[in-house]
């Protein structure tokens, strides 16, 4: 009796598991601002790819780090990594020169050696709502949250901070839009005709920057009739909603300080964290509100009304202004309060990226700073 050979999906079970299909680079990252748009990201940082292999570059396997050291890039070379995304950016002061010098410089050079993209999201994450601070709020149990700083939308409006509009007549109108058209940072400059008290005129519309702005009033000024007519109107981008940097929580129940803290010890995975207390707290003392902020939050948390500030860490002297102000400060170091969200996101992006591609955590990622 002939052998009978089993059929394909049999195969596939009993021996290698399901191949996944690659992706292009560029497609991926594509993906990625999709997830958490650079946009997003403060003025300041410095996200998106940052380091390029020469195309064509295919990516099979995503590596997950807080923070790219060499011994974590060492790391994603022995794991066969096409692209590692690394939430704080390894290059953020330019560079002047690629060798091997500095520790910097020489992760660009075994990048680029092994074929291996990077990519930084860093603030961007921290804004989205499925982010970094998002992530850090679930340490605190049941509670809801707001960001301390709302994110506008990035496109909407697109040029502009101001709109300046106005009627001319046909005498005034051509000599008017010569001289606008000379002034720089203008947009959107439309006319429409329309009849103002019976008389035939043309309604001018722009768009124009603060600094525009004084030029463009200062143009219509010197004609009174065209100046009395004029209206001005601030161009403000709508808010998105639950995105924006840091977190204000409310709690839905009040906890004790000492009950805070041991969730946040378990949250993050630390033995140990660094507590200043209130002026006139004590480790009883209730939590309702905590304002929050991953990694370095001072700036953030900054004059917010809360219980507790949560954050990485935060300058001396501020922990004093919040002390004195009755609010108890949580200091965890920096990346401890970033890192365990890599696990995290490695769910969402496989989601996100339909199982495309392999997305690993890194093993050797860790914050420098330990308790002795």
């Amino acid at each position: 009796m002939p052998l009978l050979r089993p059929p394909l999906h049999h195969v596939c079970a009993l021996g290698r598991p399901p191949v996944r299909a690659l992706m292009n680079l560029r497609e991926l990252v594509s993906a990625l601002n999709d997830f958490a748009s650079p946009a997003l990201a403060e003025s300041w940082d410095n996200v998106g790819l940052l380091v390029e292999p020469s195309p064509p570059h295919t990516v099979n396997t995503l590596f997950l780090t807080n923070d790219l050291t060499e011994e974590v890039m060492e790391e994603a070379v022995q794991k066969k990594a096409d692209l590692v995304l690394s939430y704080h950016p390894p290059i953020f002061a330019p560079l002047k020169r690629v060798t091997w010098k500095t520790w910097k410089e020489r992760l660009v050079v075994r990048a680029l050696e092994n074929r291996i993209g990077i990519y930084s999201p860093h603030t961007a994450y921290d804004a989205i709502p499925h982010g970094v601070n998002n992530w850090l709020t679930k340490g605190l149990g049941t509670c809801t949250s707001v960001p301390l700083h709302p994110s506008t939308a990035p496109s909407s409006p697109a040029e502009g901070t101001h709109r300046v509009e106005f009627c001319a007549d046909a005498e005034h109108l051509d000599a008017v839009l010569s001289k606008i058209k000379d002034i720089p940072e203008i947009s959107c400059l439309t006319t429409l005709p329309v009849r103002v008290e019976g008389e035939e005129q043309t309604r001018v519309s722009l768009n124009c920057s603060q600094k525009a702005l004084l030029e463009v009033v200062a143009l219509l000024s010197q004609n009174s009739l065209l100046y009395h007519k004029t209206e001005i109107l601030l161009l403000q981008k709508p808010l998105l909603p639950h995105t924006g940097m840091g977190r204000l929580c409310t709690l839905s129940e009040p906890l004790s300080l000492s009950d805070t803290v041991e969730r946040i010890k378990g949250h993050l995975g630390l033995p140990h964290v660094r507590l200043a207390l209130g002026a006139g707290r004590t480790l009883e003392s209730p939590v309702k509100k905590v304002a929050l902020c991953a990694g370095s939050g001072s700036s953030v948390l900054k004059g917010t009304e809360a219980d507790l500030y949560l954050t990485g860490e935060m300058s001396h002297h501020d922990v004093l202004d919040a002390v004195a102000n009755g609010i108890s400060v949580i200091l965890c170091e920096h990346s401890n309060t970033e890192r365990g969200f890599l696990s995290e996101l490695r769910e969402a992006l496989t989601i996100h990226l339909q199982n495309k591609i392999n997305i690993i955590v890194s093993e050797k990622d860790r914050d420098p700073l330990q308790v002795a």
